[in-house]
């Protein structure tokens, strides 16, 4: 069994200042399922029937699935018994462990998502993101570094890497830094440049963010450049937010194959 003790961790996944929640590390690895990836380990759950939905929670480099709890629209709660929803934790975040891809960290963490839908046998589905984990489908405050915030992925990575280093003594801190600063290097959306949302054909649905860490203009720009992209906005509060969880809700219905 893993340490029990709690890691009381920061997160940004909504309003500009959440607070703490405790990531727990009492999961027994014998009672719930993994799935290697290369020399990875990633935890994952899945749940309910129906066309598959890939959950890519939000929480930076701590995304794992506890922090869909902190989310404005959390999927795994708000369509439940519509869809499978398959959720897992990022590589290093909650219960996934791995090596430090430093060449390309945002091609380690897709190879890890599609690693667990090729171990469920799943070649089609739809993804819903929110924050570090927007790929397609719905984009729910997508991620984006501006002239203005940079500073501010600079000072989360550090603290992520202290709190790595306890979990993992076999990692030193310069290989960390080495990681974290290849992973936020870039700008716009980073992990894709504005030329790959360009050649996009995946139908999105765009909802953007309103704080430091998800800038409203990131998530608009996504919209205007994908060819398929529709924006939502308003959406966040609450006045808007029913209808806005309606609105996704359809998206997925209307993109669901029959």
């Amino acid at each position: 069994m893993r340490p029990s003790a709690p890691t009381p961790i920061p997160v940004v996944a909504g309003d500009p200042t959440i607070g703490w929640v405790t990531e727990s590390e009492s999961r027994e690895e014998t009672r719930v399922p993994y799935v290697d990836s290369g020399e990875a380990k990633i935890w994952y759950t899945k749940q309910g029937t129906g066309f598959p939905v890939l959950a890519l929670a939000p929480g930076g480099m701590r995304s794992s699935v506890p922090l869909w709890e902190m989310a404005a629209i959390n999927p795994l709660t708000a369509y439940a018994g519509q869809y499978q929803m398959i959720a897992m934790d990022q590589r290093n975040a909650g219960q996934s462990t791995g090596p430090l891809d430093t060449g390309d960290p945002w091609g380690a963490y897709a190879a890890d998502q599609l690693a667990v839908m090729d171990y469920l046998g799943i070649d089609r589905f739809l993804v819903f993101g929110c924050c570090i984990g927007v790929i397609a489908a719905v984009l729910e405050q997508p991620v984006g570094i501006t002239a203005s915030n940079r500073e501010l992925f600079d000072n989360m990575w550090k603290q992520w890497r202290e709190q790595l280093l306890v979990k993992r003594p076999d990692l030193a801190s310069d290989e960390i830094e080495a990681f974290a600063t290849a992973m936020w290097a870039p700008d716009f959306a980073v992990s894709v440049t504005r030329d790959q949302v360009r050649s996009f054909r995946t139908p999105m649905l765009v909802l953007p963010g309103v704080d430091e860490y998800h800038p409203t203009e990131t998530g608009r720009e996504i919209a205007a450049l994908a060819p398929a992209a529709e924006l939502l906005e308003p959406w966040k509060d609450p006045e808007h937010l029913p209808a806005a969880t309606e609105a996704v809700g359809r998206f997925l219905r209307d993109h669901t194959p029959r």
